[in-house]
């Protein structure tokens, strides 16, 4: 369920963040294969798509195992849609196969 930008690391900035080793060392087991520095640039490009309205969707529809009905405390999107998803509306939560419950609006998963 990661954003994919394939940009060449020649053409990316290096920038120096300070992190906590407890937090790096559990990012670096997270990753898996594809490291930590990739696992947080997919991390913050997915805040900067959610925070600015740009929607690329954060899961397929089969990668879904279950779903069911609950209430936004919170304004969202539709992982699958973009949808908008206002605060305290009725939706969906869907569990992926991933193990990570996502926001669905209503009728989001009607085939």
């Amino acid at each position: 369920m990661s954003v994919t930008h394939s940009v060449p690391t020649t053409e990316m900035q290096v920038t120096s963040i300070r992190l906590e080793r407890e937090l790096k060392d559990k990012l670096k087991n997270l990753s898996g294969h594809q490291g930590y520095q990739a696992l947080i640039r997919d991390i913050l490009w997915n805040y900067v798509q959610q925070k600015s309205g740009d929607f690329a969707p954060t899961v397929q529809r089969d990668h879904i195992s279950a779903s069911f009905p609950a209430t936004a405390q919170t304004d969202t999107r539709c992982a699958l849609t973009g949808k908008a998803i206002r605060s305290q509306e009725p939706i969906h939560l869907g569990l992926t196969t991933e193990g990570v419950l996502i926001p669905l609006s209503l009728g989001s998963l009607a085939p």
